[in-house]
């Protein structure tokens, strides 16, 4: 494989990181602990495939518009049901959104063997979309998608939202203290945590849809699992958007590098889940020392 091969290859499957990345550290920041992306994107590719595939006579344009639009109003339909639990009765997000995970994935099984399948019913998978219904090529003769763009403009804007908007004030101020921020009393805090659920989610259900209608073009029974990897990039990346993106092409690199050992060496794919899983390891080890380095001799524990 060519060196320019490999940067497009990994800028491909860095897509799905960074678009998942920016969800996990935009709910992170506001202390919401949304571990349901993985969910949340498999809403987003369900639902876009199934209006590719309905959407045929359309013109091109309209129907990519269509399933992008469709993708991230279902993956923020289906974070708005965790966040209606939390609002209404209280219940933790880590276990809503985790569980949920869980429902989508068996939904898509249902959705691809049923309702969606493909004509012959042999393979527990959809219909490939049309060649109008895919999204653009950014670069003729490889796969490099629209998708990859939107990414880098979506964690852009972020960035300037949380760092320069009202809007983003409200978010940090709320993910540096609940408490704080509602005795201030300029923060609606209930508030801001369901709209951050619902942004959250959307951002998934994009990336799911970027993923269905750019590079799979159908959707396959089982989960991927960017979702979860997605909590490392934005770890690495210290919810900070712009980092994230750096931090999801550094993955992009590992997922292309395990393919290719795969592929030439005979390597595990497994290998780069356990190189991910020191990396965060790493980062967290040494955020947790810095921490500590920081502590005045003061506020320390006395022993005995």
């Amino acid at each position: 494989m060519s060196i320019t091969a490999f940067l497009l290859d990994t800028a491909v499957r860095a897509t799905p990181f960074i678009l998942l990345g920016l969800a996990v550290a935009l709910a992170f920041s506001a202390g919401v602990l949304n571990i349901g992306a993985e969910g949340q994107f498999l809403a987003g590719a369900t639902a876009s495939i199934a209006v590719g595939l309905w959407l045929k006579a359309w013109p091109g344009l309209l129907i990519v518009c269509a399933e992008l639009a469709t993708g991230v109003v279902a993956g923020a339909l289906w974070s708005g049901i965790a966040a209606v639990l939390k609002r209404r009765y209280g219940v933790l997000e880590v276990i809503s959104t985790l569980m949920l995970n869980f429902v989508a994935l068996y939904c898509v099984s249902y959705l691809v063997r049923g309702p969606l399948a493909e004509p012959t019913h042999l393979f527990p998978q959809t219909s490939s979309l049309a060649h109008a219904a895919r999204l653009p090529v950014v670069l003729p003769g490889s796969q490099l998608h629209l998708g990859f763009v939107l990414a880098i403009m979506l964690a852009a804007g972020l960035w300037w939202v949380l760092g320069a908007t009202a809007i983003g004030f409200r978010v940090r101020a709320v993910g540096a203290g609940v408490a704080a921020a509602a005795a201030a009393g300029r923060v609606h805090v209930a508030r801001t945590v369901f709209r951050v659920f619902l942004a959250s989610g959307g951002i998934a259900g994009l990336a799911g849809a970027a993923e269905t209608t750019g590079r799979t073009f159908a959707l396959y029974d089982g989960s991927p699992g960017f979702g979860y990897t997605a909590i490392a990039v934005a770890l690495l990346a210290r919810l900070n958007p712009l980092a994230v993106v750096a931090s999801g092409i550094f993955f992009g690199a590992l997922e292309a590098s395990a393919a290719a050992l795969q592929r030439d060496a005979g390597l595990p794919f497994a290998l780069v889940t356990a190189v991910e899983a020191m990396i965060v390891l790493g980062v967290l080890a040494v955020e947790r020392l810095g921490a500590e380095s920081r502590v005045p001799a003061a506020a320390m524990p006395e022993t005995a």
